[in-house]
């Protein structure tokens, strides 16, 4: 066997554990969180009163209008200087929850907006409330639309988590790195690093499209009905 192709051979395992150890916790509980707080906010900016809503805005602000890799400096190896201390993967949860919160809240406030304002008047005629409005109209409707978007930005996140060993969390590109440090061969360690990624980001791009079918059809089936 070629030695590059011993070396991926022996290194896979320990890059697969720090896989499902921390990037997919690291993705799916960043993506839970992020998405709340994206609706939230969301919500804040199109009805909370003109205070709430600024501080909204300033938030969204601040997050896009700065690298992510900053925001995650700033939480792990700024707090402490003030003396909040937080070990790397909450530090990462939050710098990352943060970040989707902010891009997810402008996927979501567009596709709320883009709902006619005939449905919410529809709604409205036979009795429900606001909140009953927005959980049993607005929202499953816009939900088919944020599909392949809010998508696109879970993928996304899958490759961004790797900016996570910068604060010292033991994923899978540091794992890699760790390796790189043992047997000095970059170019091999890197590459099946991205072969990794590559193989998620293929993996849920075709669950994206399935969803994205699934959704139509649902869609479909609203407006026959209607």
């Amino acid at each position: 066997m070629p030695h590059w192709l011993q070396l991926m051979a022996d290194s896979l395992p320990s890059l697969l554990w720090a896989g499902v150890r921390f990037t997919i916790p690291l993705t799916l509980l960043s993506f839970t969180f992020g998405l709340a707080l994206g609706l939230l906010t969301a919500l804040a900016r199109l009805f909370a009163p003109k205070p709430v809503s600024a501080i909204a805005r300033f938030y969204v602000w601040v997050i896009r209008g700065t690298p992510l890799l900053v925001q995650l400096f700033v939480i792990f190896y700024g707090l402490p200087s003030i003396g909040i201390l937080l070990d790397a993967f909450p530090a990462a949860l939050i710098g990352f929850t943060l970040n989707i919160g902010a891009y997810s809240s402008e996927i979501i406030r567009a596709v709320i907006s883009s709902v006619p304002k005939g449905q919410w008047e529809a709604a409205y005629s036979i009795g429900m409330s606001w909140r009953q409005a927005m959980i049993r109209t607005i929202l499953p409707q816009a939900t088919r639309v944020a599909v392949p978007p809010l998508s696109n930005t879970f993928i996304s996140l899958v490759k961004d988590t790797s900016l996570a060993a910068a604060i010292t969390v033991p994923e899978l590109f540091q794992a890699a790195q760790r390796i790189v440090a043992t047997t000095y061969e970059p170019l091999i360690l890197y590459i099946q690093a991205a072969l990794i990624y590559l193989a998620l980001s293929t993996v849920l791009s075709q669950l994206q499209a399935r969803l994205e079918k699934r959704f139509a059809r649902y869609g479909g089936m609203m407006e026959a009905n209607a």
